[in-house]
Formats: structure tokens, C-alpha cells, sequence
């Protein structure tokens, strides 16, 4: 009976140890950051190319063909209020048409994906024609995800829009541009906040290696790192979080490629 109680005891007491520890970790922000959605605000939409949304392919954040990269139409290209220098590439938005009467009734809101910059028209008075003026948060949507919310005939439209998390399937992508000794990788498919801040890529026989932002999306490294196989750290613009990705692409490497993760955001 002793024996027992005395086994009792020590399992009691690892239990609220371990207890102990994860209520510190919580305390302490060692938990795992989760982007979450923020509050409504105001801004205006219009729309830019055709239904075909052709003219949406590319774009500042450099994420190429929309289709093929995983982005789809439902994209926008945001003021240089929101976009953030590029930073804000990937970023994911819930937009509703308010307080027209070009709104469609019947529709809560759309979600699209920035994947371009929509620049200031100086020629142009902001409350005509220079909508994305500094500061004014304003969309230029691609024409299928704004005839979503409201009739395109309508041009411009008042609209509440909100950060929104980015749900992707599967990890993240890595595309690779340069060369031998300088390289740009495009990082596609981000899930959580759908930005990145910062960036690290290690060889096998280099250490962590710091990436600058280039432009949109892209990172890039002056480094000779051909012949090694390329490893990356990333930390979330939005979140904070910081995530490995081990062994993404193989000793032979190419630019021109495009390699996959099993890691993303939360």
C-alpha cells in the first residue's frame, strides 16, 4: 500500500510539473503565434483588366502566373498605404461592399489575396481618379473577384475590408532566381499572415546566412551556395513566428526552379 501511494505521489507530481511548465511556456509567449483575423475598416474598390483577369497575371509581388502559382483571380492590388513596400505580398483580406447601391445583397464579402501594388496617380486628384493616393487604403481588384460583391459597372465602390488569415494547402514554396553567386527566391504559398519579415537560407556547409528583401516577395542572398543543399528560416511580418524549413531543395539546385516545404504558418 505504501509502495503504491508512493507511486501515486510521484506520478501526481510530474503531472503538475509538466502542468507548471506549459502554463509558464503560455506566460512566457512560448506558445506557437496564430494569426488571427483584425477589425473592419473603411476603404474604397475598384476593379482593373477584363473578367479573364489576365491582366493580373505578374505584378509587383512576383508571384508570376496567378493560376499555376496557386492564387487563382481573387486577388487585388493594394495602395502603397497598405502594401507596405511589398510587405504586405501574400497578405489575405475578407472585403464586403458598404453602403451602395451597386452591392450585391445577396454575397457577405470576398477574399483575395494582395498580390500587387496599385501606385499613386499624382496627375490625378485623390477623391478623383487617384485612388490609391497616399494615405487612402483603397483595392484595385481583379474584375471577377469585385463582380463578386457589387455590378462593375458601378467603377468605384465604398467597401469594409479586414486582414483575414491565409488558408493554403501544403507548405511553403521556395521559387529560385540568380545565379552561382547571388540568389533570389520567391517565397509562394504562405499560409497564417501570409507575410514574411525576415529570412535566412543555410547550406550544408555554410551557417544561417541573412536574406535582404529585394522587392514584393522575394529575399535574396550574395553568396556562393551552389552544390549545397539549401535550408531556410523564415519569421512572420504579422505573427512573429519563426519556422525552419530543413533540406528544401536538393545539392543541385537550379534557378528556374521551384522547390516545396512541409512547413507553413499558422
Amino acid at each position: 500500500m505504501a509502495s503504491f501511494l508512493r507511486s501515486f505521489g510521484f506520478s501526481y507530481l510530474l503531472v503538475v510539473l509538466i502542468l507548471a511548465i506549459a502554463e509558464k511556456s503560455n506566460a512566457s509567449g512560448y506558445t506557437r503565434p496564430i494569426f488571427r483575423s483584425g477589425a473592419w475598416q473603411l476603404a474604397h474598390a475598384t476593379f482593373y483588366g477584363d473578367q479573364s483577369a489576365s491582366e493580373t497575371m505578374g505584378g509587383a509581388c512576383g508571384y508570376g502566373n496567378l493560376r499555376i502559382n496557386g492564387y487563382g483571380t481573387d486577388t487585388a492590388a493594394l495602395s502603397s498605404m497598405l502594401f507596405n513596400g511589398g510587405y504586405a505580398c501574400g497578405t489575405c483580406y475578407q472585403i464586403k461592399c458598404h453602403d451602395s447601391p451597386h452591392c450585391y445583397t445577396y454575397v457577405s464579402f470576398t477574399t483575395v489575396t494582395a498580390t500587387n501594388l496599385c501606385p499613386p496617380n499624382w496627375s490625378q486628384d485623390s477623391n478623383n481618379g487617384g485612388w490609391c493616393n497616399p494615405p487612402r487604403a483603397h483595392f484595385d481588384m481583379s474584375k471577377p473577384a469585385f463582380m463578386k460583391i457589387a455590378d462593375w459597372k458601378a467603377g468605384i465602390i465604398p467597401v469594409i475590408y479586414r486582414r483575414v488569415p491565409c488558408v493554403k494547402a501544403g507548405g511553403l514554396r521556395f521559387a529560385f532566381q540568380g545565379n552561382g553567386y547571388w540568389l533570389l527566391v520567391y517565397v509562394l504559398n504562405v499560409a497564417g499572415g501570409g507575410d514574411i519579415a525576415n529570412m535566412w537560407v543555410k547550406g550544408t556547409r555554410t551557417g544561417w546566412i541573412s536574406m535582404s528583401h529585394n522587392w514584393g516577395a522575394s529575399y535574396q542572398a550574395f553568396a556562393t551556395l551552389g552544390g549545397q543543399a539549401l535550408s531556410f528560416k523564415l519569421t512572420s511580418y504579422s505573427s512573429k513566428e519563426t519556422i525552419f524549413a530543413y533540406n528544401v531543395a536538393p545539392p543541385n539546385w537550379n534557378v528556374g526552379l521551384t522547390y516545396s516545404s512541409d512547413v507553413n504558418f499558422h
